[in-house]
C-alpha cells in the first residue's frame, strides 16, 4: 500500500469527524493546494482543454486524480491529462455547471463535489488579504497556538517551495498597542510577497480559527530584527525549488489565466 497524500489525511479527518466545519474547510484547502491530475479527451492545444465529462445522476462531473499513478489505475492504461493546481481547476469549473470527481475509486480520498462547491471553492480563493503598514515594536514567543494552526502553517509553507528563505511564528505588538500572531518571512522573493500573504491568509480562512486572525510580515535576514525572531520565535522551513529544465508553459500554470473548457 502507498503512503497516504495529504489529501487521502485530510479526506479521513474529514470523515472521521463530519460534524467539524474546520476540517471540512482544511480538505478543501489542500485540495486548492494540490497537484492534480485532470483527465482529458484529448491533448491540450494552446490554452484550451477538453476533459472528460462524466455524468452521475443527471449531474456533470471531471475527474483529477492526485497521483498520475491512480489516473492511470482508473483508466487502466494511458490517457491524456493536465497537471493542474486544484486552485485553478475550481476557477476553470466555477459556473460551468460542472462538478469534480476526485480519485473515484482509487484512494480513500474518493469524493465527489457538486458544481456549487467549485463556484464556493474559486470564491474563498479570491479573498484578498488586507494590507497595512504596520511594523512591529516588539514580539515575543507565541503562547496558546493550537497544534491545527502550527501544522496548517507548515502544510501551507510547503506548497512554497524557493519564495523565500525560512518564517518565524511570533507574538507581536505593533504601534498603537495591537497584539495578535504574526508570522515573520525571511528573504521571500520581492515577486512572491503579496502570493504569500494571500496564501498565510487561507490558513485563518479555511481554518475558521477564533482570533484576530494572523499578520504576515516580511524582513530580509540582514535586519536586526531577525536575531531576536530567531531566538523567541517558532521557525518553519520552506523547501528549497528544485532545478527543472526549461520547458514551455504547461496551460493552467497561472492561476489568473486558468485555461478554458472546451
Amino acid at each position: 500500500m502507498t503512503d497516504p497524500t495529504p489529501l487521502d489525511t485530510a479526506h479521513a479527518l474529514m470523515d472521521a469527524t463530519p460534524e467539524d466545519a474546520t476540517l471540512r474547510l482544511r480538505f478543501f484547502e489542500r485540495l486548492a493546494d494540490s497537484e492534480l491530475f485532470l483527465l482529458l479527451q484529448g491533448e491540450a492545444v494552446d490554452d484550451s482543454l477538453t476533459p472528460e465529462v462524466f455524468e452521475v445522476e443527471d449531474a456533470k462531473y471531471v475527474l483529477v486524480f492526485d497521483r498520475e499513478e491512480r489516473l492511470a489505475e482508473f483508466v487502466e492504461g494511458s490517457a491524456h491529462h493536465a497537471a493542474l493546481s486544484g486552485r485553478v481547476v475550481a476557477k476553470m469549473l466555477a459556473g460551468q455547471g460542472i462538478g469534480l470527481g476526485v480519485n473515484l475509486g482509487v484512494a480513500p480520498s474518493s469524493i465527489l463535489l457538486p458544481a456549487e462547491a467549485m463556484i464556493w471553492l474559486a470564491d474563498m480563493l479570491e479573498n484578498a488579504p488586507d494590507e497595512v503598514m504596520a511594523r512591529p515594536v516588539s514580539v515575543e514567543a507565541p503562547t496558546g497556538v493550537s497544534q491545527v494552526l502550527l501544522q496548517a502553517i507548515d502544510a501551507k509553507l510547503a506548497t512554497a517551495a524557493g519564495l523565500a528563505d525560512a518564517a518565524y511564528l511570533v507574538t507581536a505588538e505593533f504601534e498603537g498597542g495591537r497584539c495578535g500572531l504574526m508570522l515573520a518571512i525571511i528573504d521571500a522573493l520581492p515577486a512572491a510577497q503579496g502570493a504569500l500573504a494571500k496564501a498565510v491568509g487561507e490558513v485563518v480562512m479555511f481554518g475558521d480559527e477564533n482570533g484576530d486572525g494572523l499578520d504576515v510580515a516580511f524582513f530580509a535576514a540582514s535586519e536586526p530584527v531577525c536575531a531576536t525572531l530567531a531566538k523567541v520565535g517558532l521557525r518553519f522551513e520552506l523547501p528549497k525549488r528544485q532545478v527543472e529544465a526549461h520547458a514551455p508553459a504547461a496551460p493552467g500554470r497561472d492561476p489568473n489565466n486558468p485555461p478554458i473548457l472546451r
